[in-house]
């Protein structure tokens, strides 16, 4: 299993990314190959300044760098020697096995669809976030993307990939799920849940426990919360500002510490064929540290193929 990595995407690129690898290596009991894609010169020098092992690790050489307000597409066809599109034709080539960037969000998204391709029958691969649970443990909200319009059908299928998620990466054995909703009483709702609610309902691949409120959505009473992606990025930048405010106001609250996204590294685009992991533009090495930590989870729990399974 090797672990391909953007080593040129994010605001503090390169080196909070050799600082992630440097901190991978050291903890990890049993860590991948990583294939580190960037500016050969600026890479070996920061791995020799960090003191990084070399004996796991191959780079690339990158010459370009998509940046993070290009256009994804145009981005992708006119910068072919960028390290995004080298990590996707490496990851279409099967040179590598799983591919994690902090950089252009659209240009990962459009790698994702157009070299490696979504699962056969899904409607549109998802981005997701996970959320922590006020009693212990955490949940995933899905969808929080760019896309701000689904239909019922592309709900029903996030909450099959978000429950094999919970149950694979989050260890929940049969998990609960609820769709967001203005009221728990079926029938509730825009156009969009009332069309939802009767096919999770008559879903046999997941656990539905019906309708929840946005009161809910921190309690843990449902373990994969799905609604579509307008509802989802409001309440994903929202729990960010829980984060920025403890920190601002120095509450040093253990419960609101659980929502720096550094503790989760980055999301991981679920429905298409292999691991691809999305990160914030500002991660740091804790950050990178934990993207490569979940790439290789996923490759060795076989998420992919237990999604396909279940959707097909």
């Amino acid at each position: 299993m090797t672990i391909g990595i953007d080593m040129m995407g994010g605001d503090y690129a390169p080196l909070e990314a050799v600082k992630g690898i440097r901190d991978y290596l050291s903890s990890h009991p049993a860590p991948s190959p990583l294939l580190l894609i960037g500016d050969q010169t600026a890479v070996e020098d920061l791995l020799k300044k960090e003191q990084v092992p070399m004996e796991l690790l191959t780079i690339i050489h990158a010459d370009q760098v998509i940046g993070m307000h290009e256009h994804p597409t145009r981005a992708l066809k006119e910068k072919q020697q960028s390290s995004i599109a080298i990590g996707f034709h490496l990851l279409a080539k099967g040179q590598i096995n799983a591919f994690i960037s902090a950089g252009n969000t659209g240009a990962m998204l459009v790698g994702a669809l157009f070299s490696i391709k979504a699962l056969e029958g899904v409607i549109r691969p998802t981005i997701s976030t996970i959320v922590p649970k006020l009693g212990g443990g955490s949940g995933i909200l899905l969808y929080v993307g760019l896309n701000a319009d689904c239909q019922p059908e592309q709900l029903n299928q996030f909450a099959i990939m978000g429950s094999v998620y919970a149950q694979l990466i989050l260890g929940i054995e049969n998990p609960k799920v609820g769709l967001i909703n203005v009221g728990e009483e079926e029938g509730k709702g825009n156009i969009l849940a009332q069309a939802t609610y009767p096919l999770l309902k008559e879903n046999s691949h997941i656990n539905f426990i019906g309708n929840i409120e946005g009161r809910d959505v921190l309690t843990g009473k449902a373990d994969v919360m799905v609604c579509e992606g307008f509802t989802g990025n409001i309440i994903l930048k929202m729990a960010e500002s829980l984060y920025d405010i403890g920190q601002e106001r120095k509450l040093g609250d253990e419960y609101f510490n659980r929502f720096n996204f550094e503790n989760y590294g980055g999301t991981p685009v679920l429905g298409v064929a292999k691991p691809v992991i999305i990160g914030h533009g500002i991660s740091g090495a804790k950050a990178f540290m934990n993207m490569i930590r979940l790439a290789q989870l996923m490759l060795e729990k076989n998420v992919m193929e237990k999604m396909k399974e279940e959707l097909a």
